[in-house]
């Protein structure tokens, strides 16, 4: 474990880069703790969109009842994937962790195209929200004020509002997103222990958890569709540059996030199966939709708790919009400072150390989605819930589908980071872990593909069961045109690529030897 000194020398190097030739290089160091960082990296789940949104689908569009096995199946997969990607944290410390890791194991090139996959990725994630977060607030909006509003009005502001926090200090964005995610937390075991103490017609029964439940029409979209219900662990890396200990927060909060998600997912979605029952949870879930929690709460907890529960369903969006566009802003800045983007992303804001060039990109892109969805939406006779099936799944799936990409390639990267170091001998129980790990997310990925057209509610032929994950793979290829010109006009650049702060220091060094 580092020492008070070396902790003191980190904080010391990083201002030095910050003022690196009067410009801000490096984010703040020592201004998230293992609490902060955790909230952080929970949030971008949303346990209670989760709960209400993706679980229903789940279970209704695909017709896995063994869903709360899934999730404790898909536990174990990212825990040994997090075991190579944990020790890769402890000797890279880079705001673009993705790509960061992804180049250093497999290459400059390969990050470049890893850098693309995650921007856009996580762009979806987060646009995607905005569907469903407009969706809910415009139905609050006609059931308590008798208002009709647009989806798309509230939507927009959502995204002036997180644009704005993004400017902001990111442990004022960490007292935010944990108070918000301890809320709607609380409420999901509520529910739990109310639907496990009123079971439905069938009783306490466990049949959720057989393997024979497994049995459906997409299972590997499920997992898929289930992995995006993991999404938050992973980055914790991204803010190991502004963690007080890198070292030892970043996999603690790794292995804590993973853990936490894997139990929570699990008993909640059984709880679901025990309120409607397992032979009922498909039909029942195909009708309600993301209704189907609150009809169960209803009849349970009442109609004032039900209230609170869509009121609380909006602030937990609202959180994982906040995590995901943390994020983002993150990446552009990490590609910014690496010649991937405009070196004007590759700073900070003076005046609260954000990377605020990130942000404002995201912020204009996801206004510029929402504008898009809302003209094609806004029909005289359009369907209402179009921002939720096309906005937030369309989105959310290829969100997750690069996502998992990236962890298996990351994970086949960590294998060639410490072959290459030498070192693959001393750490040869963590590289079988990230090879099984890869193994498993590159065929969840694949079946994925496979039934694309399952996870988006589209008809077999339709356009939209390649379209859609096409944007994944346009993106790496066009990451890899990109390092391969890089490669070639601009060796230097292509070699610092996933480098972050160690190129500003090698920067440095060279030119204070001697005949610079």
């Amino acid at each position: 474990m580092p020492t008070g000194r070396s902790t003191t020398l980190a904080a010391d190097s990083a201002a030095e880069i910050r003022t690196y030739k009067g410009q801000d290089r490096a984010l703040r160091a020592d201004r998230l703790g293992t609490a902060g960082l955790l909230l952080s990296v929970l949030a971008a789940s949303a346990p209670l969109m989760v709960v209400a949104g993706v679980m229903p689908t789940i279970f209704g569009v695909m017709g896995i009842v063994g869903q709360p096995l899934l999730f404790v199946i898909l536990g174990v997969v990212l825990a040994l994937f997090g075991v190579g990607y944990a020790e890769m944290s402890r000797h890279v410390h880079n705001a673009g962790a993705f790509y960061a890791y992804i180049a250093r194991g497999l290459g400059p090139t390969a990050g470049a195209a890893a850098s693309l996959v995650a921007l856009v990725a996580y762009s979806a994630m987060q646009v995607g929200v905005y569907g469903i977060l407009g969706f809910e607030i415009s139905g609050l909006f006609a059931t308590y004020l008798d208002t009709q509003v647009a989806w798309w009005i509230p939507a927009l502001l959502a995204v002036a509002a997180t644009g704005a926090l993004g400017w902001l200090k990111i442990d004022l964005n960490a007292r935010v997103l944990g108070v918000l995610l301890l809320i709607e937390c609380a409420l999901v075991v509520v529910f739990d222990v109310a639907a496990l103490g009123k079971p439905g017609p069938e009783g306490l029964s466990l049949q959720a958890f057989d393997p024979a439940a497994l049995g459906g029409a997409g299972l590997g979209t499920a997992l898929c569709f289930c992995i995006a219900a993991f999404v938050g662990f992973e980055q914790s890396p991204v803010y190991a540059e502004e963690t007080s200990n890198p070292h030892v927060v970043v996999s603690r909060v790794m292995f804590l996030a993973i853990g936490f998600a894997a139990v929570f997912f699990a008993l909640s979605a059984w709880a679901l199966t025990v309120a409607a029952g397992p032979t009922g949870i498909v039909k029942a879930s195909a009708e309600a939709g993301p209704g189907l929690l609150f009809e169960l709460t209803g009849s349970r907890l009442g109609g004032a708790f039900t209230d609170v529960l869509h009121v609380l369903f909006v602030t937990g969006m609202f959180a994982a919009m906040l995590s995901f566009h943390n994020v983002v802003a993150r990446y552009a800045f990490a590609m910014g400072r690496e010649g991937l983007l405009p070196a004007r992303f590759g700073r900070t804001n003076p005046g609260t150390g954000a990377p605020a060039t990130g942000s404002l990109l995201q912020t204009v892109v996801a206004a510029v989605v929402v504008l898009l969805f809302a003209v094609t939406d806004s029909m005289p006779a359009g369907d209402p819930t179009a921002p939720v099936l096309h906005l937030f799944t369309w989105m959310g799936s290829v969100g997750a589908l690069g996502v998992t990409v990236l962890m298996a390639a990351a994970s086949f990267a960590v294998i060639a980071f410490f072959v290459r170091r030498g070192t693959a001998g001393a750490q040869v129980w963590r590289l079988v872990a990230a090879g099984l790990a890869g193994l498993a997310l590159a065929g969840i990925a694949l079946y994925t593909v496979k039934d694309f057209a399952l996870l988006v509610g589209a008809e077999q032929g339709s356009a939209l069961s390649w379209a859609l994950p096409a944007v994944i793979a346009v993106a790496a290829l066009g990451g890899l045109v990109h390092g391969l010109l890089l490669k070639s006009r601009r060796p230097e650049v292509h070699a610092r690529i996933g480098l972050g702060n160690e190129a500003f220091r090698l920067d440095q060094a060279a030119e204070a030897a001697p005949g610079a």
